[in-house]
């Protein structure tokens, strides 16, 4: 008897989406608000499923950016609880 494929491992993505993209519904883990446009997604999806999942919500023509993120990024003046997402996802070293 086969043993069942191991579950996808969680990959943090920084989205990006136009104003007015308020209605997208993440298919993540966790979705965080970094600022109206800005968003940190950590989603069991590769990231073209998850482009084109965001990408069929949007109309034609949106700006859309999804990236794989390995490290915490830099940041200033970012919405409430983006830096402890953050830390969550990646913890200070010691």
């Amino acid at each position: 008897m086969a043993s069942p494929a191991p579950a996808p491992t969680p990959t943090p993505y920084l989205v990006y989406l136009p104003a007015g993209a308020a209605h997208v519904v993440f298919l993540a883990d966790r979705v965080t608000p970094l600022d109206p446009h800005l968003q940190l997604v950590v989603s069991t999806l590769d990231r073209s499923r998850l482009y084109h999942r965001i990408k069929r919500q949007l109309p034609p023509g949106s700006a859309l950016l999804v990236a794989p993120i390995s490290e915490a990024p830099k940041f200033k003046g970012m919405a409430a609880g983006a830096l402890a997402a953050c830390r969550d996802l990646w913890p200070p070293a010691s």
